[in-house]
């Protein structure tokens, strides 16, 4: 078992960002479950779990749990859901870093969420459809959809070969799959199709300004650069500084004296060997050495 957990962890250090997106959102998956089957065992309702990493459509609440803006993203409740969502992540994925980076990749999955959750929450707060209507989103698919358009939009022409189908190009299917969105909003889980639609759109902008030479995203990256810098130094180990209690003439009169007395420990080695010193002279020797 522990063989199993340290490969898990060197495969996820070592791995892509896209490995490490895969591996978050499956061990979301699993500690829900896991905490799932005790709330059932002490008949509780899993729903606080859900309202509390899930965000929600009510700015108010959303005000107060901000940091549903990110749990949201690599949260799902049905198995179904999770495949479908990983298995798209991958696809596009796959692709997206045979041409950007691991950290294109990731603010892109991120920043994509992040739109999906503006478009969404806009939407429940403003249309005439869902005045009096609160709800709660959860899942990948925003993000998922952000790093398929941006690597459509990206490479257009990409080709790759579909089962039953044959050869098509990336932006027919980022195409299709905003299309199918827009036609599923009247059909249930509005606001799961309109996050999408905002996670697309991040990633259309930003794969064509980084096309136009610039990367909306690079602010982002180096949020996280500076945020990783200052937990690497809370998590360093403790150095110990010595202070020198003399001053410098003291400090060289003495590195000059020592110098002068190792020199001739080892004139005497030269002559006589190793074995002729004192043991006061191997321990001066032993010291100088370790400095």
């Amino acid at each position: 078992m522990n063989s199993i957990y340290n490969e898990i962890k060197s495969t996820f250090r070592q791995g892509s960002m896209l490995n490490r997106l895969l591996y978050i959102n499956l061990g979301f998956f699993l500690i829900y479950k896991i905490v799932e089957v005790f709330l059932f065992l002490l008949n509780t309702e899993s729903n606080q779990m859900i309202s509390n990493l899930g965000v929600s459509s009510n700015f108010e609440i959303l005000k107060s749990k901000p940091w549903t803006l990110i749990t949201y993203m690599f949260f799902h409740k049905g198995f179904l859901h999770l495949l479908v969502n990983l298995m798209w992540l991958f696809f596009s994925g796959k692709i997206f870093l045979r041409y950007l980076s691991n950290k294109q990749l990731m603010s892109t999955y991120v920043l994509g969420g992040i739109s999906g959750v503006l478009f969404y929450v806009l939407a429940f707060n403003n249309l005439p459809a869902f005045k009096g209507v609160e709800s709660i989103a959860i899942g990948a698919s925003a993000s998922v959809l952000a790093i398929l358009l941006a690597i459509s939009t990206y490479v257009p022409n990409y080709q790759i070969e579909l089962t039953f189908i044959g050869r098509v190009k990336l932006k027919q299917i980022a195409i299709f799959s905003i299309v199918l969105d827009i036609l599923l909003i009247p059909q249930g889980n509005a606001g799961g199709h309109i996050a999408h639609l905002g996670g697309a759109f991040y990633g259309y902008i930003f794969a064509k300004q980084l096309k136009n030479g610039k990367d909306v995203s690079k602010w982002f990256d180096q949020l996280i650069t500076y945020l990783s810098n200052i937990i690497k130094r809370k998590s360093a180990p403790l150095k110990t500084v010595h202070k020198r209690t003399k001053n410098d003439d003291q400090w060289r009169k003495e590195k000059v004296q020592t110098q002068e007395q190792i020199n001739l420990i080892l004139e005497k080695i030269s002559k006589s060997g190793y074995e002729s010193l004192s043991k006061e002279e191997k321990d001066t020797l032993f010291k100088a050495s370790k400095k």
